[in-house]
């Protein structure tokens, strides 16, 4: 392949998968932003009697209520799930274009590992971070939320130093953000969907659902909105070396990132 063509189509596939992103974290902000309305007025109880939020924007005014049950049928119901998985499989793509076909995986100065090797790593910190947070989550840390962000916090540092340790800086970075993007995208197919089938099922056949199948995905929801932040910031930081991960500091410098991302989402969540 040469050098143009590949340029181009490093270049296509990144417009891709920045746009699917803004899409995809944009709803998922805007809904986690809309549950936090709701759950306000369910709190202090609505003036009006009805729990909805108004809103204006560019020709009208808009209201939005939430619904306890099904009022259409099954096939009227909007999925928002494309976007995610479109993200996701844009990213892997430029994943392989950038590090596993290109040369910027590796440092002999970090490690003195072969290519291949350090791809076998790098997919298996990618699938494995989604195991280990979802194996976390059923378990009794996923029910404390002080316990669960302390772990989040141990397992992040672990890995990133991990990371940094393995791959060159820039693309330690990188995989940092894919563990996090891949996290967030099997939230959304593996947890959040199937919960929300169920409960469609249930609404359709007029029975009441499990409450807690909402409450999973709502959980799951909120931790995409705390990732979403610092893995924008990850990706941003191949392009300030300087500032990143190309001084003695990377490690504190990531670190850094990734919780300032956190404390920024919690701020935007309840804005």
């Amino acid at each position: 392949m040469s050098s143009s063509i590949r340029e181009w189509l490093n270049l296509g596939v990144r417009w891709f998968h920045v746009f699917a992103a803004i899409m995809w974290v944009g709803q998922t902000y805007y809904f986690t932003w809309l549950d936090a309305q709701f759950g306000k007025m369910e709190k202090h109880g609505s003036a009006a009697g009805r729990e909805a939020v108004w809103m204006v924007h560019s020709g009208g005014f808009y209201t939005v209520e939430k619904q306890k049950s099904l009022g259409v049928t099954a096939s009227q119901v909007h999925w928002f799930r494309w976007e995610a998985f479109f993200t996701w499989l844009a990213g892997m793509v430029l994943l392989v274009l950038v590090y596993y076909l290109g040369s910027g995986l590796m440092d002999p100065d970090v490690a003195d590992i072969s290519k291949t090797k350090g791809i076998a790593i790098g997919l298996s910190a990618i699938v494995g971070g989604w195991i280990i947070y979802d194996a976390a989550m059923l378990s009794p840390l996923g029910r404390s939320q002080t316990a669960f962000l302390v772990f989040a916090l141990l397992m992040t540092a672990a890995a990133s130093w991990g990371l940094l340790h393995v791959f060159s800086g820039r693309a330690a970075y990188i995989h940092m953000g894919a563990i996090f993007g891949t996290i967030m995208t099997a939230n959304v197919w593996s947890r959040i969907l199937p919960s929300q089938r169920k409960m469609i099922a249930a609404a359709a056949a007029g029975e009441k659902f499990n409450v807690a199948l909402g409450a999973q995905a709502k959980l799951r929801s909120k931790h995409n909105t705390f990732m979403a932040v610092p893995v924008v910031f990850l990706m941003l930081s191949n392009h300030y070396p300087v500032a990143t991960y190309g001084n003695h500091y990377a490690w504190p410098a990531m670190m850094v990132l990734i919780i300032t991302g956190w404390l920024a989402a919690k701020i935007i969540r309840e804005a």
